[in-house]
Formats: C-alpha cells, structure tokens, sequence
C-alpha cells in the first residue's frame, strides 16, 4: 500500500506543541484526516487521530468523558469510578485512535512521508499568496489505462464463458409437496397453509 498524497494544514500562532494537522491519501483510494504533527524535543512527530474516552453515568447512563465532574445528562456529581461505569475497559485512558499502523514498518512510512511533506508546507507557506489545499474536496482518482490490472484469461471450457446463464436452485422456485393430510382432508405443505 502506497501514500499517495499529504495535505498540510499549519497551525499559526499555536500556544501549545501542535504544529499541523494532515491527512493522507492511501493508492488514490482512502483518506485517513486530522492526523497531528506536534513538536516532540526530537523533533516533529506524526501523532494518530484520536477520540476522548467516553463511560456511563451510573444514575443514567448517559455518556461521559472520563474524569468528568458532572453527568451532562442529569447532572450528578461525578466523584470517580464508582459513578463511571466503564464501557470499554480502559479508564486510565483518555483518548484511544481511531485509526493507527499495527507494524513499524508502516509507523515509518507513515512519519517518513508526512514529515517530508511538512517541510515542504512550511518552504510554501512562505510564499506570497500560499493557500493550504487541506480543505479542498477529494475527486475521484481515474487511473490511466496502464495502471488498471488486466482481467484472467477466460478458460473456453468453464460454464461461465459458454454465454449460458447457470441457474442456482432458489427457495421460490421449488414447487411446495405435500407431507401429510391434515384434518379437512387437503394436503398439508412444508410451506404451511398458504395464507400470508
């Protein structure tokens, strides 16, 4: 799988250590957005989109943030775990991704591609009437004919290339038979008694 395209969204004047947010582009197919570029002390990171842990009030059982005060359903005071009841087993996470690489080789690619086209985002940004294509809308990607994989070859002798439709067997198509006789005399079917 290839990255195919990295918007840079830049954040100015940010008081805290996020420097830009990005998306990526997998083989002109799949957008993965807000992706973080935060400045670690090695340097800038790539950093995964993420969602705020949520858990049940225990008077209502509406949903929470973790280490909320208060229900923003009822409004009970929350005091901790006892008044969280925690839906998916990890109250000493606040945030979890939402989509993230499971190797390192792809953790790599991923910080190696987005990091290089940061760069490059801040030489442009320097440059009179820089515009972030961050927000434009995803088209379609029509690959050219070279790059779209020929079909197999048709074996002459399967039943698919014969031009003859294979009829598959289909529960509407049997005919109901009769098993038994039920009291009036007519035959019952396994198909009951016909009324719907």
């Amino acid at each position: 799988m290839d990255i195919t395209e990295v918007r840079i969204k830049l954040m100015e004047d940010s008081e805290d250590r996020l420097r830009a947010f990005c998306s990526i582009t997998f083989d002109h197919a799949f957008v993965v957005r807000d992706l973080k570029i935060i400045e670690g002390t090695n340097g800038p990171f790539v950093a995964m989109p993420s969602r705020k842990m949520t858990a049940r009030c225990g008077r209502c059982g509406s949903k929470n943030h973790m280490r909320s005060n208060y229900c923003n359903q009822c409004g009970k005071r929350l005091r901790g775990a006892q008044d969280l009841q925690d839906i998916e087993g990890a109250s000493n996470k606040l945030y979890a991704d939402i989509a993230h690489p499971i190797n390192q080789a792809c953790r790599d690619q991923i910080q190696h591609a987005v990091i290089g086209e940061y760069h490059l985002e801040l030489e442009r940004a320097k440059q009179p009437g820089y515009v972030s294509r961050y927000d434009e809308e995803y088209v379609e990607y029509i690959p050219h004919a070279s790059e779209i994989p020929t079909p197999p070859a048709i074996d002459p002798s399967s039943p698919r290339s014969s031009g003859v439709p294979i009829k598959r067997p289909h529960m509407l198509d049997r005919q109901p038979q009769a098993d038994s006789v039920n009291e009036s005399g007519s035959p019952e079917t396994p198909f009951g008694d016909g009324i719907f």
